[in-house]
């Protein structure tokens, strides 16, 4: 029995489902939908869609090498219990895997490339892993390094993931201090990697600001403007060592005082090389996703159908 648009359509309506999947099972069940849908319920699928509406803020960001290219990622799932459990982790870590191998431009792109196994895509292997997990799960972003020496680093189990892009000459190891400054990002969360990529209506804001401090203190307040635009200038670079990764002071005291920059220089000559921090990506695990906050006792008296 062949089948039409409007009848994709109308059994993506009835189940929730994505546009290909009832595509694919009204091929299957030669256009008849009551079997598609009975196809789509056997598959998890039906019950998958319902669940895409909650809120899916746990998971991991994940960051790796392979073959010389860096992968950072971020997948979510509903609950920390399906986020530390093996099945969750190993298709996340999959996911990085496909996404250095193929390249893919963006999420809906990734989605179609095939699965590290061989068989089926990445939707596939996402839809395969809910039967058993029964959560809504999304890969939400994700970013790849192809050049210089990329350097990985995940934070408390994939609270955050780090990936640093660095250059590298005099045929060195650059791993430790790579991780180091991955570990910097991962505490401090910079908004800018250096001083240079600080933008000008940034800087106005901060002098604007500075400016206000000093109009409402009694002691600066009678100070000719002129002195307190320099003194606004001055405290610029309080700014940047706050804000500006390399301009930050070195959080591992024990190994090195000073800055970040300076660091990576006195590490690189040592090892008889020369290090310069390129670019990095930072992902934290739910980061501007708003949990959904739940009142159990209410739930319960719902599905009682009363009040408790």
């Amino acid at each position: 029995m062949a089948f039409t648009a409007s009848d994709v359509m109308k059994l993506r309506e009835m189940t929730g489902c994505g546009m290909m999947d009832c595509k694919k099972a009204l091929t299957e069940t030669d256009g008849d939908v009551d079997k598609a849908i009975e196809l789509l319920r056997e598959k998890g699928l039906a019950s998958q869609a319902k669940k895409a509406g909650r809120v899916a803020a746990e998971g991991m960001a994940y960051a790796a090498v392979y073959d010389g290219v860096g992968v950072v990622v971020e997948v979510n799932c509903e609950t920390d219990f399906v986020a530390n459990g093996e099945l969750f982790q190993n298709f996340v870590k999959g996911v990085a895997q496909v996404i250095a191998k193929e390249n893919p431009a963006d999420l809906e792109a990734l989605a179609a490339c095939t699965w590290i196994d061989g068989k089926g895509t990445v939707a596939s292997a996402k839809d395969e892993i809910f039967l058993s997990l029964r959560e809504n799960m999304q890969i939400r972003r994700f970013a790849r390094m192809d050049t210089g020496v990329c350097v990985p680093y995940v934070h408390m189990k994939g609270k955050i993931g780090v990936l640093v892009n660095l250059e590298v000459e005099g045929n060195i190891d650059a791993t430790e201090i790579g991780k180091d400054v991955a570990m910097q990002i991962a505490a401090l969360n910079p908004r800018f990697w250096d001083k240079s990529l600080v933008t000008e209506d940034v800087l106005a804001e901060e002098k604007k600001i500075v400016l206000a401090q000093m109009d409402n203190d009694p002691k600066m307040a009678n100070k000719p403007q002129q002195v307190k635009e320099n003194i606004a200038a001055g405290k610029m670079n309080k700014f940047y060592s706050e804000n500006c990764l390399l301009q930050q002071d070195f959080v591992r005291g024990d190994i090195f005082t000073g800055t970040v920059e300076a660091y990576i220089a006195d590490a690189a000559r040592k090892l008889n090389g020369k290090v310069t921090f390129k670019n990095a990506v930072r992902f934290e695990r739910g980061e501007g996703i708003e949990k959904k906050q739940e009142n159990f006792a209410e739930e319960i008296a719902k599905m009682a159908g009363g009040k408790i």
